[in-house]
């Protein structure tokens, strides 16, 4: 199996989260992906880079799945870092190689289709997005086998979808993004996205808090330092200790968050719905 991880980030975006996780953002879901799929070779693509060199169909047919990260840009901005990704998703598209994507993800490959992303006018998501609801084209969509049909997942995003592409099939939605994951068909490809993050780990995600700690303020979702700080100690704690229910009970952090088996369930369904029948059909299964 082989797999292509286009890291949605900046140079200096992915070194930060390299020098406080380990790992960045695209090397962490390529772990994850291996975890899903052991036998996996996940090479990197990194179209924020001036002069990247990028794949067009052809060389993207080589490959049996594509995955977008997490990405601490603005597509609305229609910057040259972002832009190069709306191109190089046109052409995932035009390949036909089975597409998914989170967060950023999705909204590149919303705007590659001909669709609009824009600031959240009700606000940042972060931490953990609340009561994700199927709809019922998601309660009987692949990517959602096995899921609960209201759940909770790590999130980091103040940016949404605002008009989707001819044909999207919106699959989920919460109050604060009515477009919580797609499955969009466009030039011959098709694309599975979610708004949320159900590839970070407890410990990444508690990672990323602590460097949004000013903006956790700014915004008013704590009201001073002392409370953000005890927050994140928390967190550290229960990722340190799973057993922890004082803390897992008191922010509302269940099995959706902290059993992997159930928060990885929608790129399971990707890899398994999406990417092994392409496996199958090349004879490489």
């Amino acid at each position: 199996m082989r797999l292509l991880v286009v890291e949605g980030n900046v140079r200096a975006a992915r070194e930060r989260h390299r020098a406080t996780y380990g790992l960045t953002p695209s090397e962490s879901y390529s772990a994850v992906l291996k975890s899903l799929a052991p036998d996996a070779i996940c090479d990197i693509a990194l179209p924020a880079d001036e002069g990247a060199n990028l794949p067009d169909a052809s060389g993207l047919e080589s490959y049996d799945g594509v995955v977008i990260t997490g990405s601490g840009l603005n597509i609305w901005k229609a910057e040259p870092e972002s832009m190069r990704q709306v191109e190089l998703a046109r052409e995932v598209y035009k390949s036909g190689t089975p597409f998914f994507g989170s967060c950023w993800g999705l909204q590149v490959a919303t705007v590659a289709a001909g669709g609009s992303v824009r600031a959240n006018p009700r606000g940042r998501e972060v931490g953990i997005a609340r009561d994700i609801t199927l709809t019922p084209e998601g309660r009987d969509h692949p990517l959602y086998q096995g899921k609960a049909p209201i759940f909770t997942s790590p999130c980091v995003h103040g940016d949404e979808v605002e008009a989707l592409p001819d044909g999207a099939i919106v699959l989920a939605a919460n109050t604060v993004s009515d477009v919580q994951a797609v499955d969009i068909s466009h030039d011959g490809g098709r694309f599975w996205g979610i708004q949320y993050h159900p590839e970070f780990s407890l410990n990444e995600l508690t990672v990323i808090l602590r460097r949004y700690k000013p903006t956790l303020l700014s915004e008013g979702f704590f009201r001073d330092g002392e409370t953000v700080d005890r927050y994140l100690t928390d967190l550290e704690a229960l990722v340190a200790d799973k057993r922890r229910t004082d803390i897992s009970w008191r922010y509302g952090i269940g099995p959706d968050i902290l059993d992997s088996s159930r928060r990885l369930k929608e790129i399971e369904n990707f890899i398994e719905f999406r990417v092994k029948p392409v496996l199958s059909e090349r004879g490489r299964a």
